[in-house]
C-alpha cells in the first residue's frame, strides 16, 4: 500500500486551519464545512475535560490510556501535549475513496508543523486574533481559568512568528463572516491549481 502522503496527495486537498487558542478556529471550521459540502472536518482527539459551554462534538474526548494506545499504533497524523493534556488528529478514513471530500484539520501550530512535514502540499491557513486583548476576551468567554488563559497567551506569542513563516495564508479573524468568506475563497483558488 502506498504511504499515506501519496494517497492523500492524489485524492484531495488537505486544508490546515491553525492559530493560537481563542482565535476562533473551531467556529470557523464548523462554518466552512456547513457552507462547502466538499469539505470534511477531521475531529481531533483530546484527553482534556470538556468545557461547560463546549459541544460534545468539538473533540473526541478520550482517556490518556486510549490516546497513548492510539499513538503506539501510529493512529495519528499529528499529536502534541499541552498543559498536561494530549491533542491529536487521527489518520483519516476513506483514504482510497476518490469521492471523499477535501480534508480540513483544525490544529495548533505544533500539529500544523507535523502535517506540513508529512504533506508539504497541505495548505496552511494561519488565523490570528485582531489583538491579544481580543484573544484574551475570547479565552475568558469560553470559560478558560486564569492560569490556562495566561499559558495560552504566552504560547501565542511564541507561536505567531512560527505560524506566519510556515503559513501559505494568514487571515485575521476580526469579523467572522468575512473571515469565513476569505477562507472559502482560498479553498476555491487552491482547488483550481
Amino acid at each position: 500500500m502506498p504511504p499515506y502522503s501519496t494517497i492523500l496527495a492524489d485524492e484531495r486537498l488537505i486544508i490546515v486551519v491553525s492559530g493560537p487558542g481563542g482565535v476562533g478556529k473551531g467556529t470557523i471550521v464548523d462554518a466552512l464545512v456547513r457552507r462547502d459540502s466538499k469539505l470534511w472536518l477531521s475531529r481531533s482527539w483530546t484527553t482534556r475535560a470538556r468545557r461547560p459551554s463546549e459541544s460534545a462534538a468539538a473533540y473526541v474526548f478520550v482517556s490518556g490510556e486510549e490516546f497513548e494506545s492510539h499513538i503506539s499504533s501510529d493512529g495519528f497524523l499529528e499529536w502534541t501535549e499541552f498543559l498536561g493534556n494530549y491533542y491529536g488528529t487521527p489518520r483519516p478514513e476513506r483514504l482510497n475513496d476518490p469521492e471523499a471530500p477535501d480534508i480540513v484539520l483544525e490544529i495548533e501550530i505544533d500539529g500544523a508543523q507535523q502535517v506540513k512535514q508529512q504533506y508539504p502540499q497541505a495548505i496552511l491557513i494561519f488565523v490570528l486574533p485582531p489583538s491579544r486583548r481580543e484573544q484574551e476576551r475570547r479565552l475568558r468567554g469560553r470559560g478558560d481559568p486564569d492560569d490556562k488563559v495566561h499559558a495560552r497567551l504566552r504560547k501565542a506569542e511564541k507561536e505567531e512568528p512560527i505560524g506566519r513563516q510556515l503559513a501559505d495564508y494568514v487571515v485575521v479573524n476580526d469579523e467572522f463572516d468575512h473571515t469565513v468568506d476569505e477562507i472559502l475563497e482560498i479553498v476555491d483558488r487552491e482547488r483550481v491549481h
